[in-house]
């Protein structure tokens, strides 16, 4: 803007940038010093950053980027720290793996280290299965009641953990199978609708007495070798106990049948081989604390 066409603000004097808003001109005051100087120290520090720690993005096929006079990198220091988390935990893991149930309860310091370990581990490995604090989910057990499929004491719940259910290619895993009567022809149609019907006589939930007493003989001939001639299930074989109105995968008529027909028989995968021994055990302990235990 040349001194001819200088815009001068009639009320404060000052010359303006030329731009105007409904009448309102912008005038143009120089930036405050204070801001100036903040300014030009934040592009001082940059540029000394820059040179200190890592930074400068590499372009591509040029390699890494810039690491900094320095040297500093996150992951040695995320490292060191997880290092240093492990060296601390070394000496009372060692104290737990040959801790049992009474010895647990009554050190507390020892406890709450196997909780809090249990705890964190149990919701990077277990929770996307049997949800936060083990409230369990259809097809997946709730291990915050006490309710047991297979063993509830401290070590049956660690041999679970280390083994898993059904997984093949541990030999000391926990198995047991069910047949799928209806989709393997073991039993017909109806004989599984009658059966279903057997099953919620149980909990006292069938109004078909006359399918009830067709299913009886079934049940005794096909069902009590693993659930137990009344039906109060086997923990040995984790077949499941049918007269608690406890169920695993639904308990209304259409669900039960489901199971008859096609089979469950989920799988768990063994920990063993993917968790050390001392974490296995902490989450055996937070695990057996959910419920109370046995």
């Amino acid at each position: 803007m040349t001194d001819e066409t200088k815009d001068i603000d009639k009320h404060s004097g000052v010359e303006t940038t030329g731009h105007s808003w409904d009448g309102i001109k912008e005038l143009n005051n120089p930036l405050p010093r204070w801001w100036l100087y903040v300014w030009y120290m934040t592009i001082a520090w940059a540029v000394v950053y820059m040179i200190l720690m890592p930074a400068i993005p590499a372009l591509p096929g040029m390699g890494t980027n810039t690491k900094g006079v320095r040297g500093h990198s996150d992951r040695v220091e995320v490292a060191k720290a997880v290092a240093d988390l492990q060296s601390a935990r070394d000496a009372q893991s060692v104290v737990l793996l040959d801790a049992n149930l009474e010895t647990i309860e009554t050190d507390r310091t020892l406890q709450q280290f196997a909780l809090a370990m249990g705890e964190s581990a149990f919701g990077d490995n277990c929770a996307t299965c049997h949800g936060a604090g083990g409230r369990g989910a259809i097809g997946y057990p709730a291990l915050a009641d006490d309710v047991w499929l297979w063993d509830g004491s401290l070590d049956g719940i660690e041999y679970t953990i280390r083994h898993g259910i059904r997984h093949d290619a541990d030999d000391a895993t926990r198995f047991s199978a069910m047949p799928a009567f209806g989709r393997d022809g073991l039993l017909t149609g109806s004989q599984v609708d009658d059966l279903a019907q057997y099953v919620l006589s149980l909990t006292d939930r069938s109004d078909d007495a006359e399918a009830v007493s067709r299913a009886a003989p079934i049940f005794q001939q096909q069902c009590a070798t693993c659930h137990g001639v009344d039906g109060t299930g086997d923990r040995a074989q984790g077949a499941p106990n049918l007269t608690d109105a406890e169920w695993l995968y639904g308990g209304r008529e259409e669900n039960i049948r489901a199971t008859i027909y096609d089979a469950r028989n989920s799988h768990m995968p063994a920990w063993d081989d993917r968790l050390d021994d001392a974490t296995i055990k902490a989450i055996a302990v937070y695990v057996h604390s959910l419920s109370g235990g046995e």
